[in-house]
């Protein structure tokens, strides 16, 4: 997947591809599609492209996805209410059946620019996967099947509330984290976690005094150093 931006210079084009895609610089990889350069006194603006890994196609969906995300009231219509519904719903479970797990797919929710779908499988332990990587890679073949029809909405997947679930225990673990690491003073690093994951983190403990948070190492997978504020001694109890 590929996205173009343009700026005054290469730096701001940059920049504003981290502001919209929510990424860190060092997550994909910047193509100079125009310098700018019109001639000897004359510049205009530069252009860019933006490769995107697999992993990071998941992030950019996810990102956006949260509990308000949910439908509002439990009367919600869950069943497709158009064409652009029913033959994505269609193409989801027919996809579950020919790899041997079929399933109900019903809408979890409706947002503008967004289609949740729920599955409901007696398979969803396999469904959903290790760190739900199997339910991301069924994602990104809905989204190339879903952009086909409409480029601008894009298709959410979810089963037995796995992302949310795992949305939480990650802020939990950040906390727990945090005050450890207020209590003995030495820092900590988490698991490798993607783009996504990491911004949980950062995010939760923006406002804990006493820690600051760091992401460490190469790569699309990176550990999160959740360590003491060098303004602030640690705890001690």
């Amino acid at each position: 997947m590929t996205r173009e931006f343009e700026g005054k210079t290469e730096q701001e084009a940059i920049a504003l591809a981290v502001a919209e895609l929510q990424l860190e610089r060092d997550d994909f990889d910047v193509e100079i599609i125009d310098s700018g350069k019109k001639g000897l006194f004359k510049k205009g603006p530069v252009r860019i492209r933006i490769h995107l890994s697999e992993d990071e196609q998941f992030e950019e969906l996810e990102t956006s996805y949260s509990k308000e995300s949910y439908p509002k009231a439990a009367h919600e219509n869950r069943q497709p209410d158009d064409d652009f519904e029913r033959d994505v719903v269609g193409f989801v479970a027919t996809l579950l059946e020919k790899m041997g797990y079929p399933s109900q797919v019903s809408i979890k929710f409706r947002k503008e620019g967004k289609l949740g779908l729920d599955i409901e499988s007696t398979h969803s332990s396999i469904i959903i996967g290790r760190k739900g990587k199997n339910l991301d890679a069924i994602q990104l073949i809905v989204n190339v099947f879903a952009g086909q029809l409409d480029a601008d909405t894009k298709i959410i997947i979810d089963s037995e509330n796995y992302r949310i679930r795992h949305e939480e225990q990650l802020v939990r673990l950040a906390y727990k984290t945090a005050e450890q690491v207020k209590r003995n003073g030495k820092s900590r690093l988490l698991e490798p976690m993607n783009p996504f994951e990491r911004r949980l983190v950062h995010t939760a403990l923006n406002d804990v005094e006493g820690v600051q948070t760091k992401s460490e190492g190469e790569g699309l997978y990176k550990q999160v150093r959740i360590s003491c504020d060098d303004e602030m001694p640690p705890l001690r109890f």
